[in-house]
């Protein structure tokens, strides 16, 4: 017969940690989703309200509640995390206009969300995310690769944010750093930019937030002997 301890001394599996930024709806939300059954989530917004859907239907996850711009909260909240298998950059603004139109204001609160917060997040967590080999995705957009008209200064951030995750690529040879280029998603977010441009909103002309939050999930199950770099997505028109 069996002893009924033989399975006592066996190693014990611990997930892997994934912290996940802008997760309380929407793409960051669609990629808690995705990771849940892998990862020990670790999910970030702006305050606890905004997380207690999220938080109610991923029941494992824990919140991580922060204003991304307030670097000293930031610093305070990253203390506790030694190790961290998977930093994925979601939260951003999309504050759109012409280059004639946007203020200091609006070129200061731009880069500051979608560039510096994630660089000094990323420069916080550098110890756990090297003690893990750990694996950086950057949420980008087709403005990081290419800039229209009425988006210059959203554009701007992100090629900013392109080469970010170049240099770190570069500097820390330990981890993985994947950008992600998504065309127009599905989201609340796209609902305001469609209004502001005073056009319908028609769903199927965009990406659903499952797909891109997939293409996240792919990145980070690849084998190690490969470095998904880039990973680009565009809608199918339908």
């Amino acid at each position: 017969m069996a002893n009924s301890d033989a399975t006592s001394n066996d190693p014990v599996t611990v997930q892997p940690t994934a912290l996940v930024t802008g997760a309380s709806r929407g793409l960051g939300a669609a990629i808690a989703r995705e990771l849940a059954p892998t990862h020990r989530l670790l999910l970030g917004a702006r305050t606890s309200q905004a997380l207690e859907p999220i938080l109610s239907e991923l029941p494992g996850a824990t919140g991580f509640p922060v204003e991304l711009t307030d670097y000293e909260a930031v610093a305070r909240a990253v203390e506790p995390v030694e190790r961290l298998d998977v930093l994925v950059h979601n939260a951003g603004v999309a504050d759109l206009g012409t280059i004639a139109d946007s203020s200091v204001a609006q070129w200061r609160n731009t880069l500051e969300a979608n560039l510096i917060a994630v660089a000094e997040l990323t420069r916080l967590l550098l110890p756990a995310l090297r003690a893990a080999n750990g694996h950086v995705v950057l949420i980008n957009s087709g403005a990081g690769l290419r800039a229209n008209a009425g988006w210059g200064v959203y554009a701007a951030s992100k090629f900013g944010l392109r080469a970010f995750a170049d240099a770190l690529r570069s500097e820390e040879t330990g981890l993985r750093v994947t950008s992600i280029h998504p065309g127009r998603i599905d989201t609340d977010m796209q609902r305001e930019i469609v209004a502001g441009e005073g056009r319908d909103y028609r769903p199927r002309d965009f990406l659903a937030a499952s797909t891109v939050a997939r293409a996240v999930r792919n990145a980070v199950e690849t084998p190690r002997d490969a470095h998904p770099t880039e990973i680009v997505l565009r809608p199918i028109p339908r």
